[in-house]
């Protein structure tokens, strides 16, 4: 029966992609995001993302609705970066492996690039908004309970086979997507499900912590800085916050609190260690190597030539190192531009939607955008998610509501609902 009724939701999107390619976007994320596919007997072993995206090419020449062809300074940098990873991939050290995950980000990215094409509308961007929040909220609110339930005694991990496998990866995402629940609490007008959106959120929260990464404690701790200094009423958000984070913290087991301690003496952890020694491997590969190793460089091979304990072979596990490894130095740097402008755009768009009542939505999907970022800039820093679609679909948002914001699209604006005041 599951099979049926997921092959059926899965069908009917393809279906409506011929006429809508935006419907396919919203197909498309909700497959690479949350593997829904995965859950099925049959589907499992299906090319349901390629099939997907299929529907969706074919939906732009078929479809009758409009399609935004343009450039702006985030796509811009974003091909740019593709251009880049396609000139560094023939000089990769392992050319097959890097090959398989070269078409694997390129596939990712051209998809980007097509979801700017066909969205342009507020109801695009609350869309997605929505696929992105159902699709890894789902096992927010899955892997918070499990913590309540089991005391937090067992780790949160990640869908099977996805980029956020891993209890890491996974409590990165989870981290990332809290703001973007708390934007679509801020502009919902129905009490009760601004109340679930919180619950949401708290659930959410208490997986990040579940998974016991300490990498997105860091996040969240940063996320909930600016949390509060982005807020109007600071002293009685901080208390609520304060409050909120005690109460998780206390209710972790002793083995939690134990291992969040460490980073505090990351010198002595083995873990830590390793990154380390990893950082420096693909700092002293860049060095040597102008277009970098190409991508899968955690190999003992190159250890032995760059890193300075050759035997403790480990992954990156930073975003920054991970992209100065495969794509060298001008490869982080075009990286880092595309974070950068995103977070100028969104910073816009926090400042500018504030001057007008029927523009606050902008202001807030703006605030919480460089919120996520913050999680996702910080929590990177320990983990290996360069590629990863949630930020670039965070940037999706960004471009789409500046465009809006400045009338570069013909189609008329919706007005906004009028939005509720929260406590």
């Amino acid at each position: 029966m599951r099979d049926l009724i997921l092959g059926g939701v899965l069908l009917w999107l393809m279906i409506k992609a011929l006429r809508h390619p935006w419907i396919g976007i919203m197909g498309w994320t909700w497959v690479s995001i949350m593997n829904p596919h995965t859950y099925s007997w049959v589907l499992n072993s299906l090319p349901v993302a390629a099939a997907m995206a299929g529907s969706t090419l074919v939906g732009i020449f078929a479809t009758k609705d409009k399609i935004h062809y343009f450039v702006s300074r985030e796509t811009g940098v974003l091909m740019l970066f593709m251009l880049w990873m396609c000139i560094t991939l023939p000089f990769s050290f392992f050319f097959d492996r890097s090959f398989d995950l070269w078409v694997r980000v390129m596939k990712i990215d051209f998809m980007i690039l097509v979801a700017l094409a066909v969205l342009y509308t507020r109801q695009h961007i609350f869309a997605l908004t929505w696929v992105l929040v159902g699709s890894l909220g789902f096992y927010g609110v899955k892997g918070g309970l499990f913590t309540f339930a089991t005391g937090g005694s067992y780790r949160v991990w990640g869908p099977e086979g996805s980029y956020i496998e891993g209890n890491n990866e996974v409590a990165l995402a989870l981290v990332m997507t809290i703001p973007l629940i708390r934007f679509l609490q801020l502009n919902a007008s129905n009490k009760w499900m601004r109340r679930g959106l919180g619950l949401a959120m708290l659930l959410c929260a208490a997986s990040a912590l579940g998974s016991q990464s300490r990498g997105a404690l860091l996040a969240i701790a940063a996320m909930t800085l600016v949390l509060w200094w982005r807020g109007k009423n600071k002293a009685q958000m901080g208390l609520l916050l304060l409050v909120l984070g005690a109460a998780l913290v206390i209710f972790m087991p002793d083995s939690w609190t134990e291992r969040m301690s460490t980073i505090k003496t990351y010198e002595q952890d083995t873990s830590a260690g390793g990154r380390i020694n990893a950082w420096w491997m693909a700092f002293n590969l860049a060095s040597h190597n102008f277009f970098g190793g190409g991508f899968m460089v955690s190999a003992g091979t190159l250890f032995a030539l760059y890193a300075p304990d050759p035997l403790d072979v480990h992954a990156a596990h930073s975003i920054y190192f991970m992209v100065l490894g495969e794509h060298g130095f001008v490869g982080l740097f075009i990286f880092l531009l595309l974070w950068f402008f995103v977070w100028r755009s969104a910073g816009r768009l926090y400042r500018e939607g504030r001057k007008k009542p029927e523009t606050q939505w902008f202001s807030d999907l703006g605030a919480m955008c460089q919120v996520s970022l913050v999680g996702y800039l910080v929590g990177g820093a320990f983990l290996s998610l360069s590629y990863y679609d949630l930020p670039y679909n965070i940037m999706i948002l960004v471009v789409l509501a500046c465009r809006l914001m400045d009338g570069k699209v013909k189609e008329p604006l919706p007005s906004a609902p009028q939005r509720p005041r929260l406590a």
